[in-house]
């Protein structure tokens, strides 16, 4: 069998965690905006950690398994 979780779960953060697609932390203007399809390297680098902490959160602490 083979477990499908961390391919998922990768993906899904990776399109919904991408800077400037539904959010930007930190925004141009402001501290937060939404959907202005624009990005900046802070953002880049603030989108990363929180990719990296949710991705370790669901996969190593929660031990989250998908098998089809």
């Amino acid at each position: 069998m083979k477990d499908w979780a961390p391919s998922i779960i990768a993906s899904a953060l990776f399109a919904f965690l991408s800077p400037g697609v539904i959010f930007q932390l930190p925004g141009k203007h402001r501290p937060v905006e939404f959907m202005n399809m624009k990005t900046s390297w802070v953002s880049i680098l603030a989108h990363a950690l929180f990719f990296g902490l949710l991705l370790m959160l669901f996969l190593i602490i929660l031990q989250a398994h998908l098998y089809v």
